[in-house]
């Protein structure tokens, strides 16, 4: 032990250290390896233990799929998301059919304590909006959407809240604890001391590793908090827009969205990463002005010097800060939020243009289409222009005040302890002199500690102020995303809200009484009730979303032994019967009485091709595990495929589990027959056939019609072809007037009734023909006939007399004939 001492001492002498620096150093290197290796497999697993519950953490963060009740602890998950407070109660008239989900406890939660209050102080505010300039509306939407985001105190949102926080606040001590250090190293280096130097500079290279660890982790935190908050408003937006079909009545029956898509995406990813940001540049900043305030008070006390002027003058500088630019800010919010609008029509546009581009190319209609697209264009980059234009003044005065304005205040506020402190001649000993050293050294100190200090201090004013900036940009999201959840919510309860025609030329003034309006919105009178094998309409009428009366009223009773064929012109309401049936629209009048949605199976003229397998095309809206869970194996599948002659194509395309784009993949016709492919693997009770095999050949057809009606299944079909006449049994044919027929269908008598019109058409299409012939001819001989004789003439309007009561009598005749068969 004395030769270590020894050699010690020997190596400091000849290093020029202290013996006491060097022996700390040993033993603090010596401890630290023994510590390293007893608790490396501590470390090591408490590494891993944190890792996995971050990965688990990440997992539950990035999905989106609906989680389990929360406890009692939690507070519910809110289902509505109206500006007023009182929720208004659903009428249930157009989906009153439809269960309504568990989660309805939005609003203030007026039986207990928290809630009377928040609904009082939001009443309060209200009434003295007018007074304090305070944005009500933004403020309780955003409270909403934050009651979504962080739905209860036991949730991974709450966890990484409190993880931010102490990451913020940690920052802003070793931003202090820096500043102090290069005070230090400042100081050491005007008295020219190289061992205190030396040593606050290895202070200040490792106190750099947990700053620049805390800073990556403050953004870290803020994405994942950003992430966070935006799965927990994409799994509420979804449950709402895949709720009673809001994603076909959003669009179709609603006027109030223009284009939901770009809400559910880049207006929910704006909003929450508005909301991360904002949080972390309104906590942090009031922290650091707190502490930075304090501390700049501690240090002019110490200098002798007064600690109040400096935080004084530095309050009213900011009060005079905020006051220009909140006078001169322009409304950012409702700039930008119009800008998202036009942004979310261009995309609309160009989404069209895909969806449409055959049409479009047949018709060569790219210019068209390029104009519009360059008028939305241009809309866009006008708006965007007037934000540029507003932030060039606007970031003048900003820069103005906040650099150049704020600069000259803390060069004042540092030179005042300086110049009035009392402890100017202060004289400092050193460790192995009794001489005293000039007090440049605690001068210096003091300034580059203040100047560091003073430029943090600034930043968090700076952002601060700027969050005012951003408050404004969120209260133009949180508008927007409010809207669309309250659209969603409505929408799902059958409340509709869109600009209707009242005079529409088919809405008669007889028929004006099947409507009655409130809000500018027809009220939905009709009764769905859902029964078991069979349909029944009383008086319900087919009316349009846009109060289009189609028919005024239409009673039929249909059971499973029945098979119908609807027919009639165009625009006539057959397709409005199935929306009304299927429930898609609402049932303004009447009663409908109709099995469950399961057991009534809807197939269009272009089915719907979904991304998944092929094995998905077959079970669709099913999945594997549905499948699995009926019983049904891909054997079963196979035998399906046969039946509409599509079993080639397993090969083809690689068996069941090949993937790739069917849209473009199938022809129409292989389409068409996998729509009926699903109607044979699903099997309900009533199948809605909208010229779903316009496309099929009709020896194919005929077998699809028969194998359906073989396996029980009852068929509801709008066709023009004769050849399926004879699988239905009867007939329900509209005359585009508003009126109906209801009868049992003669196939044979209505083919024959078919031929006769057939040959009466080809008979009496060539007679123009032949009298502009027989014109021509006396033209060219100089000779009159008989036919061609007059109007005057008493003869040629005897004859047309005459003609004219035989072909009433030959019409009446053949609708005595109809009746009758």
């Amino acid at each position: 032990m004395t030769v270590v001492m020894s050699k010690m001492r020997q190596m400091s002498e000849s290093v020029g250290v202290p013996n006491h620096y060097l022996t700390r150093g040993i033993s603090y290197a010596i401890f630290a390896a023994y510590f390293a290796r007893i608790g490396y497999p501590y470390v090591k697993n408490a590494i891993s233990n944190v890792s996995s519950q971050v990965r688990s953490a990440q997992d539950k963060i990035s999905t989106t799929s609906p989680e389990k009740q929360p406890s009692a602890g939690d507070a519910p998950p809110p289902d509505v998301l109206v500006s007023g407070l009182r929720r208004q109660s659903s009428s249930g008239a157009a989906r009153g059919h439809k269960k309504k989900d568990s989660y309805s406890n939005f609003g203030p939660n007026r039986d207990n304590f928290f809630g009377q209050f928040e609904e009082f102080a939001i009443r309060m505010l209200y009434k003295f909006q007018t007074i304090t300039g305070i944005n009500v509306t933004f403020i309780v939407q955003l409270i909403k959407l934050i009651r979504i985001m962080v739905p209860g105190l036991r949730t991974v949102e709450v966890s990484l809240l409190i993880l931010h926080t102490v990451s913020l606040v940690s920052r802003t001590f070793l931003s202090i604890y820096v500043a102090n250090l290069e005070g230090h190293v400042v100081k050491y280096i005007v008295r020219r001391d190289v061992v205190n130097f030396g040593w606050m500079l290895s202070k200040w290279l490792l106190v750099a590793l947990p700053a620049t660890f805390v800073n990556s982790l403050i953004r870290f935190l803020e994405s994942q908090l950003s992430l966070a908050f935006r799965t927990r408003l994409v799994r509420y937006a979804y449950e709402l827009y895949f709720k009673n079909e809001t994603y076909y009545a959003v669009s179709n029956l609603d006027g109030r969205l223009e284009n939901a898509d770009h809400s559910l995406t880049d207006d929910i990813t704006s909003f929450s990463q508005h909301c991360a940001h904002l949080y972390s540049h309104v906590t942090k900043p009031l922290l650091d002005i707190c502490v930075i305030s304090f501390t700049l008070f501690r240090m002019a006390h110490n200098m002798g010097a007064q600690g109040m002027p400096g935080p004084m003058m530095a309050s009213v500088v900011v009060l005079f800060t905020h006051g220009m630019l909140r006078w001169a800010s322009p409304k950012f919010g409702k700039l930008v939020a119009e800008e998202a609008r036009r942004k979310g029509y261009l995309r609309f546009i160009h989404s069209r243009v895909i969806a449409n581009a055959e049409e479009i190319a047949f018709y060569g209609g790219h210019q068209i289409e390029m104009n519009i697209l360059q008028r939305a264009y241009k809309e866009l980059a006008r708006q965007m222009n007037v934000i540029f234009n507003k932030r060039l003044w606007y970031i003048m005065l900003e820069q103005f005040l906040m650099k150049y304005v704020w600069s000259a205040t803390g060069m004042v506020i540092i030179a005042v302890p300086v110049m009035t402190g009392m402890n100017v001649s202060k004289m400092v000993a050193s460790d192995d002199s009794d001489q005293p050293i000039d007090d440049v050294s605690e001068r210096t100190q003091y300034m580059t500690t203040a100047k560091n200090i003073l430029i943090a201090g600034a930043d968090a004013l700076e952002r601060l102020l700027s969050s005012y900036k951003e408050v404004t940009e969120l209260a133009g999201y949180t508008g927007r995303v409010a809207k669309m959840l309250t659209v969603f919510e409505e929408v799902s309860e059958g409340k509709f809200k869109r600009t209707v025609a009242k005079s529409s030329n088919k809405l008669k003034k007889s028929n004006q009484s099947l409507l009655s309006f409130s809000d500018g919105m027809p009220d939905i009178k009709g009764q769905v009730t859902e029964v078991c094998g069979y349909i029944r309409l009383e008086d319900v009428p087919i009316i349009t979303p846009n109060c289009d009366i189609v028919v005024p009223s239409l009673s039929f009773t249909m059971t499973t032994d029945m098979h119908l064929l609807i027919t009639g012109p165009n625009g006539c309401g057959k397709s409005s019967l199935f929306r009304i049936l299927a429930g898609l629209w609402p049932t303004f009048g009447g009663k409908l009485e109709r099995p469950e949605s399961k057991q009534m199976f809807y197939i269009p003229q272009r089915p719907y091709m979904s991304l998944g397998t092929l094995r998905d095309q077959v079970i669709y809206p099913d999945d594997w595990e549905t499948m699995q869970s009926k019983g049904v194996t891909d054997e079963d599948l196979v035998e399906i495929l046969t039946q509409v002659h599509l079993k080639h194509i397993v090969i083809r395309e690689g068996g069941w589990d090949g993937k790739g784009d069917w849209k473009d993949i199938l022809s129409g016709g292989e389409k068409q027959r996998m729509g009926m492919a699903r109607l044979f693997y699903h099997r309900p009770e009533f199948a809605l056939l909208d010229e779903c095999t316009s496309a099929v050949s009709i020896d194919v057809e005929s077998q699809v019609y028969q194998t359906a009606k073989d396996m029980g299944i009852s068929l509801i079909t709008i066709t023009h072809r004769p050849s399926l006449w004879k699988f239905h049994t009867h007939l329900l044919q509209f005359d585009g007037e508003g009126g109906w027929r209801l009868e049992p269908l003669d196939t044979s008598t209505r083919l024959t009734l078919r031929e006769e019109k057939e040959k009466l058409e080809s008979s009496l299409g060539g007679v123009p023909k032949m009298q502009n012939r027989l014109q021509e001819l006396c033209s060219i001989l100089g000779e009159d006939s008989v036919l061609l004789l007059p109007k005057h003439d008493d003869d040629y309007q005897s004859i047309n007399s005459s003609s004219q009561k035989s072909d009433e009598s030959a019409d009446l005749s053949d609708t005595s004939h109809v009746s009758s068969d």
